[in-house]
């Protein structure tokens, strides 16, 4: 993959929730402008970027990105990594199933971003 665009509801708090797990899973600030930022990681990036006043609410569910998944470390990192996205507005899903929720071979962690993006932290 060559780049992520990402539109979020608002950038201050879109740097609270991504800016700290982009940093945390290894990708370093790569640019900014009025609108948004990106985070490099070798050769792919993810930006951040302010939707336009007006946007509609996410809805996953409906056609388009459904998730973003990322590489998370140790098992250890997940529970860490997924316990501090919460006291970044963030919000674990699947709580009844957590850690196993995909699969009782796959340790990770769901949660929603601040605008209701989900994101799945994936233990090594």
């Amino acid at each position: 993959m060559h780049h992520l665009e990402l539109y979020v509801g608002d950038l201050e708090r879109a740097y609270r929730f991504w800016g700290w797990l982009l940093g945390e899973l290894g990708y370093e600030p790569h640019q900014e402008w009025d609108e948004g930022c990106s985070y490099r990681s070798g050769d792919t990036y993810l930006a951040l970027v302010e939707a336009p006043e007006g946007a509609r609410e996410l809805d996953r569910r409906d056609v388009g990105v459904n998730h973003v998944a990322f590489h998370a470390g140790s098992r250890a990192d997940v529970e860490r990594l997924s316990a501090e996205l919460s006291e970044r507005g963030g919000r674990l899903l699947y709580a009844d199933r957590h850690p196993y929720a995909g699969g009782e071979d796959h340790f990770a962690a769901f949660c929603e971003d601040p605008d209701g993006l989900k994101v799945e932290l994936v233990a090594s």
